[in-house]
């Protein structure tokens, strides 16, 4: 059924928003409540296509994929060259796998182009045009929604890109519009359209400690967006002065950045960060990430944590980590009880890689299940093993819900 009804709408639109209600037009039939059927989900990028084919994707296990990305130019959406023939493989593998759902996530990181193209009435009319031209005449059958990846509204993103004060208002009249034309494709096809956005857990990657609700009006969007893909993850990068954990389940002890960050910066801290301010948690979904992130640091620790460093180290996703370094000599596993992740240290070469295993990410997804959270996805699905360790150990405590054809 159609996610969104009259009656909430009005509400939106009359108490957070007073001037979108003649901008978006947006008034769809009411409708019976939806049920809420658990989102196991998984970003696919297309340019991975020639390492691991749309057909490759494990679509009887997954509910949702996020094919990631398009871009914005001249604000209109946009894909590359690889798109086309991605789009038809997904199409595709929609038929073979008719439980599947898939949405085309606009944006990422360094993509820009999402200020400007919501800054009016009509800049919002013109980009969410031409993504429903694209996506839903051009490409019909390949796509069941829109993912917004908006990195991100007010700051946070690359520095270059342009950002706005009025970005944080913006963003939700985008989203109310998208809405609006999703809920009217939708009627005419008969089935709804889903409408998600991937938003930023405790911290964003340029500005340090941060506030999410500064970017996003929560409860708003909670009410127009069917889930929140929940970032929480890339936790210690980019501010950090120190050798951290990328997504530390619970805050640690120690950790020289506490107790400021101690409230939010970590993937329990964000998801009760995130219900205290308006978002339900049927409507949060949890990220984990299938890489990892690595420093190269400088102080005298004998396994590498919290420690000063000079620069970025290489540390790859899963695939690369389990291969490269694990039980490689020179470095050494660790394991933090509190953020219940593993680490790598290598002391010769003193090498810091954060990273998480199928031990980690099942306590993550066992803890999204305990919660009562909508599901769990990862970023991102090429990063796994031949084997799909990280999968198989994300979907393990959803074992009785897991989707069939």
């Amino acid at each position: 059924m159609f996610r969104q009804t009259a009656a909430v709408l009005a509400v939106l639109l009359a108490s957070t928003l007073p001037t979108v209600a003649s901008a978006a037009g947006h008034e769809p039939d009411a409708v019976a409540a939806p049920a809420t059927p658990v989102v196991f989900g998984a970003y696919y990028p297309g340019g991975s296509a020639s390492r691991y084919p749309v057909s490759a994707i494990p679509a009887d296990r997954l509910t949702h994929l996020f094919y990631a990305f398009s871009t914005i130019k001249e604000g209109r959406c946009v894909v590359g060259d690889e798109a086309p023939a991605n789009f038809a493989a997904l199409a595709d593998l929609k038929r073979a796998h008719p439980h599947l759902q898939t949405l085309i996530s606009i944006g990422g990181w360094n993509a820009g182009g999402f200020s400007d193209a919501a800054l009016t009435p009509a800049s919002r009319k013109r980009f969410i045009d031409s993504c429903m031209a694209l996506f839903f005449d051009r490409h019909a059958g390949s796509f069941d929604g829109v993912d917004i990846d908006w990195e991100f509204p007010v700051s946070g993103g690359p520095t270059e890109i342009a950002h706005r004060p009025q970005d944080r208002a913006n963003f939700t009249r985008l989203a109310v519009e998208f809405r609006a034309a999703l809920d009217a494709r939708g009627r005419k096809q008969g089935r709804p359209l889903l409408l998600t956005a991937a938003l930023a857990a405790g911290r964003l990657q340029t500005d340090g400690p941060y506030d999410p609700a500064a970017s996003y009006d929560l409860p708003a969007l909670a009410k127009v967006l069917d889930f929140i893909n929940l970032m929480s993850y890339d936790m210690g990068t980019g501010f950090s002065s120190v050798s951290t954990f990328n997504a530390p389940l619970h805050a640690v002890d120690g950790d020289p950045l506490q107790p400021a960050l101690k409230r939010w910066n970590n993937v329990a801290g964000a998801v009760q960060f995130y219900r205290e301010h308006g978002v339900p948690a049927d409507k949060l979904v949890l990220g984990v990430p299938f890489y990892g992130r690595g420093f190269k640091v400088t102080g005298d620790a004998p396994d590498g944590l919290y420690q000063p460093y000079s620069a970025p180290a290489d540390a790859g996703d899963w695939r690369v980590i389990r291969t490269r370094y694990l039980g490689q000599p020179g470095w050494t596993q660790h394991w933090q009880a509190q953020a219940q992740s593993p680490w790598l240290y290598n002391a010769s070469e003193k090498v810091f890689i954060s990273y998480e295993d199928p031990r980690s990410i099942a306590i993550r997804s066992h803890y999204a299940r305990s919660e009562g959270l909508r599901g769990v996805f990862m970023w991102e699905l090429t990063g796994d093993d031949e084997q799909a360790s990280l999968l198989r150990a994300m979907l393990s405590p959803y074992e009785d819900k897991l989707p069939g054809d």
